[in-house]
């Protein structure tokens, strides 16, 4: 058996063949975010579809797109993806529980600080964002504004302000698809059909 020479020990260089994770978390966000808003804007109930959507998808996938990322060397992806993953899956949970009779159902003010500190996040992935791709930027913009219009809807329960947040849901959701699936496209063709 062959073994390496200690001086030669550091000049050995991995690697990474394995596959861009990004597309997949921007698409189980993006998706996501798309159900869960046409709810908030007023189109559809929220019933096993988002939930499910949720939990697996939004939830699990983008999770586990967190963890690629974090073996990619990539922080920002690892803390995005790997954060969101588990905020679908908490929001799941808060509509089951009490669904279950396991807890009581969390009341506007709970929600609100609820999502207040995920907008708190947000505020801060959007200014990594100053430094990275325009679209990303408003995106991550959209996911602020997105947030904020839901505290201001549970706070208030004003409908219109409800309405608003799924707009701007929708907003945030489609630009997350289109990065997500741009990628693909631009990697699936060897060129930039998208600009991402």
């Amino acid at each position: 058996m062959e073994h390496l020479a200690e001086s030669s020990r550091n000049n050995i260089f991995l690697v990474d063949a394995t596959a861009n994770p990004a597309p997949l978390g921007l698409l189980a966000f993006g998706m996501t975010t798309i159900l869960l808003s046409l709810h908030n804007a007023g189109i559809m109930a929220l019933g096993s579809p988002i939930l499910a959507m949720a939990i697996f998808y939004g939830g699990l996938a983008q999770a586990i797109a967190g963890i690629m990322e974090w073996k990619k060397n990539n922080t920002f992806g690892f803390v995005t993806f790997g954060s969101f993953g588990f905020f679908w899956i908490s929001f799941a949970t808060i509509l089951i529980l009490p669904a279950l009779g396991l807890s009581t159902a969390p009341g506007p003010v709970e929600l609100a600080a609820f999502l207040s500190v995920w907008g708190l996040f947000a505020l801060g992935l959007f200014v990594c964002t100053l430094r990275m791709h325009k679209v990303l930027q408003v995106t991550l913009l959209f996911v602020v504004l997105l947030v904020v219009a839901l505290v201001a809807a549970n706070l208030t329960g004003i409908k219109a302000v409800l309405t608003l947040g799924g707009i701007l849901g929708l907003i945030a959701g489609l630009l997350a698809f289109y990065i997500g699936m741009g990628q693909v496209i631009n990697e699936v063709y060897g060129r930039k059909v998208f600009p991402v």
